[in-house]
């Protein structure tokens, strides 16, 4: 487990377009998840201790976004035959583990992620309305996987997104887990 820090928020960045297999085995499109007042596109695995610390408050997260008008979807860019724990059948029983009920989707050939410019696990991105990028930061505050801070800043942004258009100036980059290339 190597801890990476993501970089910081490029403004305005248009969001880079995809087409991934969803554990339901669907194909879900870029253009086709949008949300009304934004998007939340988040990098997650199975395996990470990172991901695993705080997929519950991901998932609440994901569910209070949802009601503000912001679509959540997670992709998972590990490779899957140096880690066969984040594979497609693994993903989808983590899925149904931990109630996720955001698109769930496997990029398998790495592509989306090295277009995003991800990094670890987890890494969020945040875009407004008109798919611009807003947030690039942490979910909440935490030290050796133990939540330092109860105040979601993930959640704050997005609404802040929501409302505005605009993300808060100030953000704090995401850690965890760094990407298993290929």
């Amino acid at each position: 487990m190597v801890l990476m820090n993501t970089p910081l928020c490029n403004f305005g960045e248009k969001m880079h377009s995809f087409k991934l297999l969803n554990i339901d085995k669907s194909f879900i499109n870029s253009a086709n998840i949008a949300g009304e007042k934004g998007t939340l596109i988040m990098f997650i695995c199975n395996h990470c201790p990172y991901v695993r610390a705080v997929i519950d408050l991901i998932v609440e997260t994901s569910d209070e976004l949802k009601k503000i008008g912001i679509n959540s979807v997670a992709i998972m860019p590990n490779d899957i035959i140096k880690y066969p724990e984040d594979n497609f059948e693994r993903m989808v029983e983590f899925a149904d583990k931990n109630k996720i009920s955001f698109p769930y989707l496997l990029d398998e050939d790495q592509t989306v992620a090295k277009n995003f410019g991800a990094i670890c696990t987890p890494d969020f991105f945040g875009f407004n309305s008109n798919k611009e990028l807003n947030y690039r930061g942490r979910l909440i505050e935490m030290n050796n996987l133990k939540v330092i801070s109860k105040k979601n800043e993930l959640l704050e942004a997005m609404t802040i997104i929501a409302s505005s258009g605009n993300g808060p100036k100030k953000q704090f980059p995401s850690a965890g887990c760094s990407i298993k290339w290929k």
